[in-house]
């Protein structure tokens, strides 16, 4: 039997992002699990309104999401305890410029660049939508083919309410052939 257990958000575990944007000519960083697809071409990450990065990613319309994975989820767990608004976080990644302007974490194995389409604000939240711009992967996680090879990349995800964090594993379908 089922129980309601309330208007709980119950989609977890979600991929851990770190967020990456210009502010005031330097790069900032936050962590972020309220992230994720929308359509094939857009992405959307959810930020509450105070945080420091917001000013940047309002003003340039340009940030990055670096996927996190287990090599480097401390500096990246960091970024959500610390407070730009505080404590200057420019430093705190080694990174690169993208082709569009975002900074982009030179230890994220998958970063995405995109540009602000939208924000739509809801309670305390930026709700940035974002397309998509470019992708880049390290060699270390592709395939033959030039694609994203999940059984090599394992993306950290994070549950709400225990704040754990999970590592993806093993494939127990094809999506689509599960017939039968």
């Amino acid at each position: 039997m089922k129980r309601n257990i309330g208007a709980v958000p119950a989609l977890y575990p979600c991929p851990v992002v770190v967020v990456g944007a210009m502010v005031d000519g330097k790069p900032s960083w936050t962590l972020a699990a309220h992230a994720g697809t929308v359509a094939h071409s857009h992405l959307m990450v959810s930020l509450v309104k105070a945080h420091y990065i917001n000013k940047g990613i309002r003003e340039n319309r340009e940030l990055s999401f670096n996927v996190v994975d287990e090599s480097w989820l401390k500096k990246a767990d960091r970024m959500g305890v610390i407070s730009a608004n505080r404590t200057d976080k420019s430093e705190a990644f080694s990174y690169s410029i993208g082709e569009n302007g975002a900074p982009v974490i030179d230890d994220a194995k998958v970063s995405i660049e995109c540009e602000v389409d939208g924000n739509y604000e809801f309670e305390n939240f930026d709700n940035f939508i974002c397309r998509i711009q470019a992708t880049y992967a390290d060699d270390t996680v592709l395939n033959a083919d030039g694609k994203i090879d999940y059984h090599v990349f394992r993306p950290v995800l994070f549950e709400f309410p225990t704040y754990e964090y999970f590592v993806t594993g093993e494939a127990v379908g094809k999506c689509g052939r599960m017939n039968g």
